[in-house]
């Protein structure tokens, strides 16, 4: 019988020990949402989220309630765009990064 584990808890576990993964998914985020998939980008954030500031500290830093947060950032989450921009804001800070959008003309 193989080994498995929950695809969530390692995206949490590497988050957690590698900046530059957590990075990585930040930026993943970020895309995702600007490319029209922002269910998806809801998913990457909340995995990111509970790996970096987790849900009580992106509560008291964004003064919004937890359970508001965690249905934002569910599969049927709706965030208005400040609500994004207050989770987006509250995670740079916590990993000291900045946010750059870089526009690729399509070939």
């Amino acid at each position: 019988m193989p080994l498995t584990r929950d695809c969530k808890k390692t995206i949490q576990a590497r988050a957690e020990r590698d900046p530059d993964f957590a990075c990585t998914l930040l930026d993943e985020a970020a895309t995702l949402f600007l490319n029209g998939e922002p269910d998806a980008a809801r998913m990457v954030l909340r995995d990111l989220v509970n790996a970096t500031i987790g849900f009580e500290q992106l509560a008291n830093t964004t003064q919004k309630s937890g359970k508001s947060l965690h249905r934002m950032l569910s599969g049927k989450g709706n965030p208005s765009m400040d609500n994004l921009a207050d989770i987006f804001s509250a995670l740079r800070e916590k990993m000291q990064v900045s946010l750059q959008v870089q526009i690729v003309p399509q070939p």
